[in-house]
Parts: C-alpha cells; structure tokens; sequence
C-alpha cells in the first residue's frame, strides 16, 4: 500500500473498458491519477461507460468522467488531460495504460514507457473479443510473487550433515508442501538453535516427508520441536517492448485461439488505418478484407481460425459492459502489480473471447440491418446481438440476492446492457445489511455520504442514476425459510432469472434450492481476494450449485480445537463455536423445551441437558450474577481446564520412551491468573456477561466499575482435579465420548427438566420464550460479538503462546469474511453477465455455457463447460435429476380441488406410484400404517385443508404444492423425485 501510495498512473481512452480501469485503481489507493481522452462522447459509449450519461453526449469523456470518478476515492486525486501524449507528459508517470488506442499511439507510447522504465499495460476489447499487453521493463522486480500465505510444517527431525535432512509434515499429518528452490527458515528449534531465525537456505525435495537444507554437519544436534517456513523472496522478471512482442509474441491463453487473436487484433488496427472505421457489424465484405489482412501477417496459414476473425469482424464495433468489467478488473490489478512489486505479471499477452455469447447455430440469424446503430444508448450492444436482443434483455425480471461487493458490479452492468429497462421488465435487489466505511474500497456504488445506509436501497438509486430506464426495486429482508410467503411461488414463478452476490455457502445454497423447485437459472458468483468463479445453472442442461473446491473452508479437527490450538485461527475458530455454545444453542433449546417437552427426547447427551437445567435454574437477577457468571467461566476456561490437561498429560509426559506428548503441533500450554488490572481478562468477563444478560432478557448497565467491586470481592474454589476421567485427546476419542451415553443421568435431568418446566408454567411463562439466542452478527460493530470472539480467542492463545489477533483480524476469520477487492469482483461480475447473455438467448447447447476460475495474483483465467445434472433420484428402472418432478394438475374431474384421496389415486393410475406415506415437508399427510379411522380423516380432506397450518394462523395458500413421496414397493436405496401439484389458487 506504501509503494501503492506513491504511484501516479495515466489511463488514456475513456470509454467503458477505461474507466473500469480508473475505477479499480481508484478504489485500490494509488497516489493519482490521470485520465485522458481526446474524443468527445457518442451514444454508443454509454453501452458500457458508467459515469456518462445523455447530456454528457458531445462532450469531452475524460472531463465528463473526472468528477464521478474522483468521489469514489476522496484520497487519490484525479485530473482530465485531453491534449499529445509527448515525452515530456508521460515521465510524470509511473505507469501508464492504454486503452481504445491505434497502433501507432501504442508503440511510441511503448516505446517511451520501455525506454524510460516506465510500467506500460495495453488493453482493448472489441465486441466479445479483448486483449492485454503487459511490458515492465528489462529489470523488474516482483517482492511476492503468489498470494498464498507461506507454508509452514512441523519439525520431526533434522539431521547433520552435507546436506542436512529435514523430516516435516504439516498440522494436519501430510507431507509438508513445499517446492524445489523454496527459499526457508526455522523457529522453536531445540539443539540445532543455529537455524532458527537464519538466513533463508534453499531447499531441494526429497520426497513428501523429507527435504535437504544444506550444510548443518557443524549445528549441535537435532533434539526436538521446531517449524520450518517458506520464505518469499525477490523475483527478478525481463519484458520485451511492444514493437517487439508484436512480432514474436508470448501469448498466456485457455486454448489455440489465442494466436488467431492475435493477428485479427492487428489486422484490425491497419483495417482501420486503411478504412477510416472499424468492420461494420455483419458485412461481409468487411469480414473478408479484415480476413485477408490477418493472412498477410503470417507465413503459418494453418494456425489461422478463419471462422473465428471473420466472426471477430462481425462483432468488433460493438461496446460490451461485461467485457469491458471483466478486461477492465484484470487490466487493473496489472497496473497495482507494477506500483507495488506484489503478485506476477503478464508475460505478456493475454486473448480472451466469449463468442459462444452469440446467437447458436440455426436460431438466430443477425443482419446488418438488425445490428445496425439506432442513435440509441444500447448501440454499443446492438451491433453485438441485434435490436431484437436488446429488446427482450428489457423485458427480463432478475432477482439479485445481495448488494455488497459483487451485487454491486452486477447491478451496474445490468444497467449498462439494459436489463430490465423496458415495460414489463424488473430486477428486484435485496440485502438487509447497512453501508460500512470499510465497503468504499470495493463497492462501487457506494459513497462516504452513505455509510450507514441500505446497501439495497442506495445501490439501487445510484443505479438508476447511471441509467434512469432500468426498473430496479430495493428490498431488505433475508433470503431464507424465514421470508417464504414473501419469495414464494408467486415471486420466483414470475422471475426470468437469479444472480446470487452471497457470501455465505449455506445462504447461495438455499437460493439455488429455490432456484430447482422453481427451474429458474442461477448466476452464482463469489471471490476471495484476487480469486474467484461464476458458475451458471441451467434447469434440465447443468449440475445445481457446488461450492467450488478452491473457495471451501477447510474443517479443523475437533482435537486441535479443544487441546491443541497451534494458531490464531484455531483459537478463533474454538471461541466463535464458544459464542454459539454458550449464547445461541441453549436459549434455543430451553424455549424449544418450553414449546415441547417431547424436544429433548432425542439423541441428547448430559452436557446438551445440563446446559438446559442450568438456563433454567440459574437465571441471573442482576448485573453481579452476570459478572459472577462469567468470571466463573473465565476460571472453568483459562485455568482450570488447562489444569486438568496437564494433570492428565505434563510437560514431560511420554506417549512411548522418547517420544513426547508435548511436541511438534502439540503446543504444551499453562494455565492463566485472573487479573481484574488485565484488560484482555476485564474484555471477556465485561462481554460475556452482557451477552449473558442479554440471553436472560436482563436489562442490566454495562458497569465495568461494579464489575471490578464484584470481582475483588470474589474468591474462586482451589483447583481440584479431575480423578479417574479420561481426557479425550483424538479424534476417535472424542467420537466415542459424544457417543457415550450414561441412560441413568440422563433420566435423572430429563425428571429434573420437567419439573422445572412445570414450575416455570405454573409461574405463568406458558406463552413467552423464556430466552433471547443471540446470533452471531459480524456487520454490528456496537454488539460486542466480536470483542467477546477477540478476548476468548487471545486469552486462550494465552495459554499456548500464540500471538494474539487485533480487533479486526477477529471479525474477519470469525465472521467467516471472505477478502474482496475491485478488481476481482468487477472482472468475476463481467464474467457472470456473459453468461447471463446466454440465458436471455435461451441457448440449448451445454457446451455454449462456461463456468469460470480466476487468480489474478499469477494472472490465471480458467473457463470449463459446466457438468451435467446427475442422476438423484431412482426408482425402480428409472432415475432422474434434481431438475425433474412429477407433476399433477390440482383439480379434478369436476373441477374442484383434489383431495388426498384422488391425489393417491392419480399417483396411482397416472404414474405407477402404489403411495405408503405422503409428507409436506417435515410433516407426514397421510401413512398407510395409520389407524383406519385416521387414514379415511385425512384422505377425505381437500389438500390445502391438510397444509394450511394451525387453525386462525395468517396462511397464504401455494400455487405449488411440493410433496414427498415413499412407496410401497420403494427399496432402502430408491428416492423419489418431489410431487408438484399445481393449486387452483394460483
């Protein structure tokens, strides 16, 4: 950020790709920047460049731009320049990027940028079609190459030698991961202490276990414990100028196309040379002069895709927001490479198209006539897919679930291509979170003025100012169980699509659950950092949404959280499952018992049930219970439970002679004194016991002085250990303790729990939960969630000399914050935008899909055609997809709603079902092994009757009934696919 700070960067052209490039740069932080532009604004522009608009029409574009474009960074100035890019102009730059420029502006740009070590970055796109150019210089140096954070290992063994043999594995039992020509170094080495802390030493790998670190035949010997380190170490990386890397170019591209792009793009340049215009969209005279210039520029005709440049010069006056979001985000993070040495840059070309966006094969045929200009702020698209297209991309309703970094971009592009910008046509966005400062880095529609605000209701104003015709509507509710009856059948049946911008994997499955049940297509899109993925579903043609493997969360086992914490993400991951544990999970289950008391009769454990027992009878009274409460947790946590840890296994302690307990991951611990003059100590019992009162509906002040009075005059029981329990230290252990299970205690609490219930009833809390759960919420900085998550996580690295984590390390890993930067975000938005072109076409072709991987940080661009639905479901001979249902009308012969019964019996006849049980959800309708008085009740009812809910509820009755089916012939391995029965309501 410091070098960042220091660059100023020039970004000529300012149409859609350009200023997507002075955006992300903009909201990264750099010193300043210069946007540049001699051309005045067309209609056309406004296809893709967001900060212009109709009256802007006429005027300059990089004075037209330059105000929006400096409110989104108040720290990094920015001016418009509209005169020669001469020498003199471009030495005040650090780097300079070219886009929607001739040729001959390239290479004397290049050529002053090469001379003058100045960073230089080309980029273009035209219609589907982009390029990237990259040229640093002859000495350029690259500080960290990858964004991988350096792999570490456990020392098992270091011999003495020439070379010295290292025998490692990592946290986890698995070989250590490092690389021939890593650079290492060594911490918390015992006996062979010369190599902690040295000098990073080479390494060359042996095998998985094992690597040689040079000479260590003159260390001490090797006793014990220890972690070797990658360390990232300067690369030193040379760039040919432009005028040379045209000739022989050094192309990064998914497949051989690359090098057909190549020679269309330079063909294109001397078409315009030799024409004054681009190719006119479908003019086949046109196509075939751009295809005979590309033939001239090489000896190798075979190596030409002459479909692909004729079809190149079909698309390549048009101007296209997603390729210019995509292009513009990874042009972008080549131009924060150059300023800040981090990350490795283009070596040198990258060619990237989407021509599979066009219409496939024998549907659509586009004209000249149909894709010509129509004065019309689309023009830019319709020279791409035609009029018709742009028509029916304004009749489209989306729903965008989520307004943060990724909502952000999709929206601004729905409003360039035109999405919902005709009657009949909406984009309905909802997210329920507020504008926070630390969102301006990479939210684009946001601005200081904001913070506090709706993300969906500003993001949507600041969208229909970038285009006043998109019909855009902002809600704030929660997408989930909960909001059914309002996203219901009435809702998704009229949706034409779904972007999900989530970054939660159990909030983007649930959408896309409602996504099958309905058989709409899901854009699912996410990132972290400089990665990221779209994966489009299609109903019947793709696989549902899967968490892509790169972006999952790695479990940790229960052991290292509970006895062996070796880094701060362990303790933070143990003291997030701690806040659920003690605020969220037994509030539920007493206010559940409460309900029901049949609740606790399932797979329960003492632990579950004491934890209920407790709730109820020891509710605090007032703020010194509370603060009782927690100081007595504290004492339970910090010290006496590490005591009994080391009572069972001490310092010295020998699984076997020689071999100790307390070694490699294995970080001996000890246990902590209560200090009220600690602040990380007064931290927790101050936010436990708030959280505490709070679960117990306590209004009680949050007086950190009667909490120090209370505390003084508090004396804690002497430790005692635990004698003749087994501390559960694997795994294995561990499964088998949870599954244990002492039937005599548990029918003692569950006495216990009833009569308590009883008394509570008695005591008039038969119609009110008796307790709060308190979720844990990451966006409230003012709940104190994460000040209990910080003090539990750093007290508990107290205890096994673990560096503590600050305040926002804390909200970020506990709050499962997956790192966002505009770069990413805007490229994967473009990314998914190309995708939604396919679905508004209605294209039937697997093939024509793609789903996407991106690492900016190497530059790696990644498209794969998207999986097949797999067979879920078989019965009998037959299987089916999660896409598939049985579907049945609602309404019978004489017109009125089926009943049960002539539902069975449809089933039945129509579709070979012998029905045994019938469910609604959780909720069984109808079982064969029921009592004849009660199987003839239910299947003489209508069905609305049987799922409207308790009598005198507030029900909205479904279009679509879903219904689960088991057979009587069904064997354990068969499941059938859902019963949809269309309601006469609907």
């Amino acid at each position: 950020m410091r070098r960042m700070a220091k660059t100023a960067v020039l970004v000529s052209g300012m149409k859609g790709l350009g200023v997507e490039i002075a955006k992300n740069i903009i909201l990264a932080g750099v010193k300043s920047v210069t946007v540049h532009d001699p051309s005045n604004t067309q209609w056309s522009d406004l296809s893709s460049q967001f900060f212009l608009s109709e009256s802007d029409v006429g005027r300059n574009r990089a004075v037209a731009s330059q105000q929006r474009l400096a409110d989104l960074n108040s720290y990094v100035p920015v001016t418009a320049y509209t005169g020669e890019l001469s020498e003199s102009f471009l030495a005040a730059f650090q780097v300079v990027v070219l886009s929607n420029s001739p040729l001959e502006e390239q290479l004397h740009v290049s050529d002053i940028c090469h001379a003058r070590s100045i960073c230089f970055v080309l980029a273009d796109t035209k219609g589907l079609a982009g390029q990237l150019f990259c040229d640093f210089g002859e000495n350029f140096v690259v500080d960290e190459p990858s964004e991988a954070e350096p792999i570490s290992a456990y020392i098992q063994h270091i011999s003495q030698g020439i070379p010295g043999v290292v025998t490692c594995r990592d946290g986890q039992g698995h070989g250590h991961g490092f690389a021939d020509g890593d650079f290492v170094t060594f911490l918390d080495v015992e006996g062979m202490s010369q190599l902690n802390g040295c000098t990073p030493r080479a390494i060359h790998v042996l095998d998985e276990f094992t690597l040689e670190i040079g000479d260590t035949g003159s260390f001490a010997p090797y006793q014990r414990g220890g972690v070797i380190t990658q360390v990232k170490v300067p690369q030193l990386h040379s760039y040919e100028p432009l005028r040379a890397a045209l000739a022989k170019p050094k192309i990064k591209a998914m497949d051989d196309r690359g090098h057909s792009l190549h020679l269309a793009f330079r063909a294109l340049h001397a078409f315009a040379a030799e024409m004054g215009h681009l190719p006119r969209p479908r003019a086949q005279a046109d196509a075939e002069r751009l295809l005979e210039l590309a033939r001239g520029l090489t000896v190798h005709q075979e190596l030409l895709d002459e479909g692909l440049v004729r079809t190149f010069a079909h698309v390549s006056a048009g101007e296209l927001s997603p390729m210019a979001a995509l292009l513009g985000g990874l042009a972008a993070q080549e131009v924060l490479k150059a300023a800040s040495g981090k990350f490795l840059p283009l070596a040198q070309w990258l060619y990237f198209d989407a021509l599979e966006c066009l219409p496939e094969e024998g549907t659509v045929l586009l004209t000249e006539e149909s894709c010509a200009p129509r004065g019309s702020r689309y023009d830019g698209q319709i020279a791409v897919f035609g009029a018709d297209f742009q028509e029916k991309l304004g009749r489209q309703k989306y729903f965008v679930v989520g307004a943060g970094a990724i909502g952000c971009e999709l929206l601004k592009n729905f409003a360039m291509i035109g999405l919902a910008a005709s009657e009949g046509g909406s984009i309905t966005v909802t997210d329920m979170d507020t504008i926070e400062r630390s969102n301006l880095s990479r939210q684009l529609l946001f601005r200081p003025r904001d913070v506090g605000k709706l993300k969906s209701e500003t993001a949507a104003a600041a969208v229909r100012r970038m285009n006043p015709t998109t019909r855009v509507m902002a809600q704030t509710h929660h997408v989930g169980p909960d909001t059914e009856t309002l996203y219901g059948d009435n809702f998704f049946t009229a949706l034409d699509g779904v972007a999900n911008a989530l970054d939660s994997m159990q909030a983007r499955a649930y959408v896309d659950g409602r996504c099958i049940r309905y058989l709409k297509p899901l854009l699912d899109s996410g990132t972290e950092g400089t990665k990221g993925h779209v994966q489009v579903v299609v109903p019947y043609l793709t696989q549902s949404f899967g968490s892509p493997p790169d972006l999952t969360e790695s479990a940790v086992p229960l052991c290292t959280l509970r006895h062996f914490p070796s880094t701060i993400e362990h303790t933070l991951q143990w003291a997030r499952d701690e806040f659920d544990g003690l605020f969220k999970v037994p509030a539920e289950n007493v206010n559940k018992y409460l309900e029901d008391p049949a609740f606790i009769e399932g797979q329960w454990t003492t632990q579950d049930l004491e934890w209920v027992r407790s709730s109820l009878q020891e509710k605090p009274c007032s703020w010194q219970d509370c603060v009782h409460w927690a100081r007595q947790r504290w004492e339970s946590l910090y010290r006496h439970a590490i005591l009994n840890l080391l009572h069972a296994f001490p310092p010295g302690h020998e699984t076997s002679p020689g071999v100790l307990f307390w070694a490699g991951p294995k970080k001996c611990p000890r246990p902590l004194e209560f200090d009220c003059d600690n602040s990380t100590h007064m931290e927790y019992v101050m936010a436990a016991a708030s959280l505490f009162a709070q679960t117990h509906r306590l209004q009680v002040p949050r007086d950190q002085t009667a909490a120090r009075e209370t505390l003084r005059a508090m004396v804690m029981p002497p430790f005692q250990p635990e004698s003749g329990v087994r501390i559960p230290v694997t795994e294995e252990e561990m499964e088998e303790a949870h599954a244990g299970v002492d039937e005599e205690q548990l029918a003692a609490l569950r006495q216990e729990l009833a009569e308590c219930r009883r008394a509570l009833l008695e005591g008039g809390h038969s119609s009110i939960h008796l307790m709060e759960p308190i979720h844990f919420e990451k966006d409230d900085d003012s709940n104190g969630h994460v000040d209990f998550i910080m003090a539990a996580s750093n007290l508990r690295a107290a205890n096994y000399g673990i560096t503590p984590a600050d305040w926002h390390k804390s909200k970020r890993v506990a709050g499962r914050i997956v790192p966002a930067i505009a770069t990413t975000t805007a490229a994967v938005a473009g990314l998914a935008c190309l995708e939604l072109y396919k679905l508004v076409w209605g294209h039937k072709d697997l093939s024509s899909y793609c789903n996407s991987f991106l690492q900016l940080a190497e530059p790696l661009l990644a498209r794969f055609r998207p999986l097949p639905p797999p067979d879920t479901y078989k019965y009998g001979q037959e299987t089916w997809s999660c896409w598939h249902r049985v579907e049945v009308p609602g309404i019978g012969a004489h017109g009125e709603e089926l009943s049960l019964q002539e539902l069975l019996d449809q089933l039945q006849v129509v579709h070979g079902l012998p029905v045994r049980t019938v469910l609604c959800g959780v909720t069984i309708l109808y079982a064969s092994f029921w009592a004849k008085q009660k199987r003839e009740a239910q299947l003489a009812c209508r069905l609305t009757q049987l799922v409207s809910g308790h009598p005198g509820a507030t029900w909205q009755p479904p279009q679509n009934l879903v219904l689960d089916l088991v057979c009587e012939d069904q064997q354990d391995d068969d499941v059938l696919p859902p019963v949809h029965v269309r309601l006469p309501c609907g």
